[in-house]
């Protein structure tokens, strides 16, 4: 069989460009290194709930043309993501907001918070003595204090990482956002969701009609 596009990878972007070159009359072949499809999305199915192999994936955009398009394939249910954080047996909301700063230190207005953290971050500067921070922990006691560092960056860092905070490199944590607001939405997007089903579903719409071949198998997907 002869096709018009080989396709490397079977995530979102390869699975899409699958679906408009197949919906244009093309014949593609998607080859992918995993043993399944999907990319970093592909979920597994564990005792009826579909678990995110390679982290959690929120689909988020503030493109309604997007959102639209996602949809027409498969229905996206309305899903907010709002962390919670447990240190030491005390919740705290994610991404740092108000909620968070009221957890964490009692204060209730954005004034509050800001001096708070101010006050923090002007410790971590002096302790520098004029130079650049040379580690991640440097880095994020200069963006939001002690505080938030130990309880909220620190142990999750270390255990993503699997290294002390003083060994990763300062570049890795050169931002953190800081929101003086009670909103504890991640993201600021219009439109947010996760396929109903599994992102398996949708990835097999996008691939409708693709010749795919994973070290396990080759097949066509229908």
């Amino acid at each position: 069989m002869k096709f018009d596009y080989l396709i490397v990878g079977s995530g979102l972007f390869g699975a899409t460009f699958a679906y408009r070159a197949t919906q244009a009359g093309k014949r593609c072949l998607v080859i992918d290194r995993r043993p399944q499809l999907g990319g970093n999305v592909y979920c597994e199915d564990i005792e009826g709930i579909h678990v995110h192999k390679y982290g959690a994936h929120i689909f988020h955009t503030n493109d309604k043309q997007v959102w639209d398009f996602v949809n027409s394939l498969v229905p996206f249910n309305r899903y907010t993501n709002s962390p919670v954080a447990n240190y030491k047996g005390k919740l705290y909301n994610l991404p740092f907001n108000m909620n968070t700063f009221y957890q964490m230190w009692g204060v209730i207005t954005p004034e509050q918070a800001q001096t708070k953290i101010d006050e923090q971050r002007a410790e971590a500067v002096a302790k520098l003595g004029g130079r650049d921070p040379q580690n991640l922990e440097e880095q994020a006691l200069t963006l939001v204090g002690k505080d938030i560092y130990e309880c909220l960056i620190k142990g999750y860092t270390e255990k993503q990482w699997g290294r002390s905070c003083t060994e990763l490199p300062a570049f890795i944590i050169r931002r953190l956002p800081v929101r003086l607001v009670y909103d504890n939405n991640y993201f600021n997007d219009a439109y947010q969701g996760i396929p109903i089903g599994g992102y398996n579903v949708l990835i097999d719409k996008l691939l409708a009609g693709s010749t795919c071949l994973t070290p396990r198998q080759t097949m066509t997907v229908s």
